[in-house]
């Protein structure tokens, strides 16, 4: 059996293990294809205008605390392919609050 063990920060943390079985009795293990969220999922957080030359996981470290949770920045910004949120300086943002956090932060 595959061991899938992914960090609670994972994009791929919830997502389903799942198993087929071949007619000659073999099993593949598999992870579930997952979704990406609606971008109207998440509340904004605050905005980041990109700059010439910046890479998402340098924007997703400075602004969510870790490069890894680019991903984040993907779902909530609507795109497939990472290097698109930062292919046109001047683009705006949206840095989401964790999904399922309702609102914007208090003062």
């Amino acid at each position: 059996m595959a061991n899938f063990s992914f960090s609670p920060t994972s994009r791929y943390y919830d997502t389903p293990v799942k198993t087929f079985e071949a007619a000659d009795g073999s099993q593949l293990v598999y992870l579930a294809r997952r979704f990406v969220p609606a971008s109207s999922r998440f509340a904004t957080l605050t905005t980041h205008v990109v700059q010439a030359g910046e890479r998402i996981d340098l924007v997703a470290a400075a602004t969510l605390g870790d490069p890894l949770a680019f991903w984040r920045l993907c779902d909530a910004n609507d795109a497939m392919r990472p290097d698109e949120l930062t292919a046109e300086p001047g683009r705006r943002l949206s840095i989401p609050l964790p999904e399922g956090i309702p609102g914007a932060p208090q003062a």
